[in-house]
């Protein structure tokens, strides 16, 4: 049963630790015990993870330092988990003094008065963590307080009185996490007035004399790119933040696979769609070309959200077609990346020649490449085959669009449709059947539709974007036969 008063709490030998020896000691219990800490936080085991243990064990500030998209608020919420569940503090106190060790002069005056009458409460370790995003409106008085002239007037005190001061942010984070993301974003004047609390652990209000001892687990996260396109960390206050702890991406599509699968908000309905593995590959492969290619920014990054996001608008995609025809089921095929365009779009920061390109262009780029990428895996290479002496396995398909013919597949198509179209195609679902015989007739249709994708990645065929799918043609035929507007080359603009 909980202590509710001090008398109470001091019969029970409770020992008052700071916040940072409270870190400290979950954590060393949770490495004896082996416990997985951190959950959720995936591709950091080896990295991110020891460094932040080591920081934590170290009672040190930390700074997390890395581009968009790397969990790094994420992993500052989860450090609540090595706090106490509860602890105690003096009832009605704006910044949750211990009972054992009271700063404010309201905790003090409490103990003075009612002794070990003095009622306690306790406090979850859920309402611990303060957060604060740096904007370049942010104030001293936001963070740290500031004189209230109508508490002055109500209780009849001087400006000198402490009893007068509105504690910001910072205060009312004691015995707690403060976690400011963005952090070069705060302004130079704004982050000299973290100086003392991160050095003096006070803090120091206009003119007063005032001296707070606070108990604050600092955690900062910035972007390197902030350094230089909007403001930077002033170097006092960087050299005060003890450890810097470096993030990054995804290093392997599996890793980032996993990423998306758990941060992905579907519907229980859209959990029934069924999705190969190759769709789900190339996802997570789009963000990799993306984070190679020279259109875009890599200083700005890629968002681990663009995979998220595109893999929604790929399910989404394939129910609104299940929706429109009205079927009871269906499953994701390559047509429906066309409406992951508006995820990759949204997420990419293009240089100079992506402009000129144009993001919906630089989109379909991308897709393109992720597929070329994973065409390996499941078919010989289109271009090997085509300068072997040995029988080419694409020959038949190449020469039925050779003869003039074409396809469209749009992502609307109802199944028999889909079907029909892909099954027109001479050589096709031979050349499917050869390499993988044991599939379902989903997986056989989706990867005759990846045939055409990667015969037009390998220059075998040529790859039309329709408004909602794609068309495939001849290689030849549409080089003599093209007509590109300046309607047309705005639809990539």
């Amino acid at each position: 049963m909980q202590a509710k008063t001090l008398g109470e709490l001091k019969a029970t030998n409770y020992i008052s630790l700071s916040v940072k020896d409270e870190l400290r000691k979950n954590l060393i219990t949770q490495l004896q015990q082996k416990e997985l800490g951190f959950e959720g936080i995936l591709g950091y085991d080896e990295t991110v993870i020891p460094e932040l243990q080591t920081a934590i064990l170290s009672r040190h500030n930390v700074l997390l330092l890395g581009l968009r998209g790397q969990a790094k608020t994420r992993i500052a919420r989860l450090m609540v988990n090595l706090l106490d569940e509860y602890i105690p503090y003096v009832a009605g106190s704006e910044i949750f003094d211990d009972p054992l060790n009271p700063i404010s002069w309201f905790a003090k005056n409490e103990i003075e008065q009612k002794g070990d009458n003095t009622p306690i409460l306790w406090l979850h370790r859920s309402e611990r963590y303060t957060e604060k995003l740096a904007t370049p409106d942010v104030t001293v008085a936001d963070l740290i307080g500031d004189v209230d002239p109508i508490k002055a007037a109500t209780l009849k005190l001087t400006y000198n009185d402490e009893r007068v001061i509105h504690f910001g942010l910072i205060p009312r984070a004691h015995r707690g996490i403060f976690v400011i993301n963005e952090l070069p974003d705060l302004q130079a004047r704004i982050q000299v007035a973290l100086f003392n609390m991160l050095q003096e652990k006070d803090i120091q209000i206009r003119g007063f004399k005032l001296r707070l001892p606070l108990d604050v687990q600092f955690v900062f996260t910035a972007n390197p790119e902030d350094y230089t396109n909007r403001g930077s960390i002033v170097t006092p206050l960087k050299d005060r933040i003890e450890s810097q702890i470096l993030t990054h991406y995804p290093k392997t599509v599996e890793i980032s696979r996993k990423i998306t699968f758990q941060e992905a908000k579907l519907t229980e309905e859209q959990r029934l769609i069924e999705v190969d593995g190759l769709l789900k590959d190339l996802i997570e492969q789009v963000a990799f070309e993306a984070r190679k290619s020279e259109f875009i920014d890599q200083k700005s990054g890629v968002s681990a959200r663009l995979t998220i996001s595109a893999y929604e608008n790929l399910i989404s995609n394939a129910e609104r077609r299940m929706l429109i025809n009205h079927e009871k089921s269906t499953f994701v095929r390559l047509a429906d990346l066309s409406g992951i365009i508006p995820a990759v779009t949204g997420k990419i920061e293009l240089v100079y020649e992506g402009e000129l390109e144009g993001p919906a262009k630089v989109a379909h780029t991308l897709i393109g490449k992720a597929i070329k990428h994973l065409f390996a895996r499941y078919f010989p290479d289109p271009e090997r085959a085509k300068k072997s002496k040995t029988a080419n396995p694409f020959t038949k398909i190449t020469e039925w669009f050779t003869e003039g013919n074409t396809i469209d597949i749009g992502d609307d198509l109802k199944f028999d449709d889909y079907k029909k179209k892909l099954m027109n195609v001479e050589g096709l679902h031979e050349l499917v059947q050869k390499f993988h015989p044991k599939l379902s007739e989903n997986q056989t249709l989706l990867l005759m539709e990846f045939v055409l994708h990667g015969l037009a990645e390998f220059s075998q065929l040529s790859k039309n974007y329709l408004t909602g799918g794609f068309g495939f043609s001849d290689m030849f035929d549409s080089l003599f036969n093209v007509d590109l507007t300046d309607e047309d080359e705005d639809d990539f603009r």
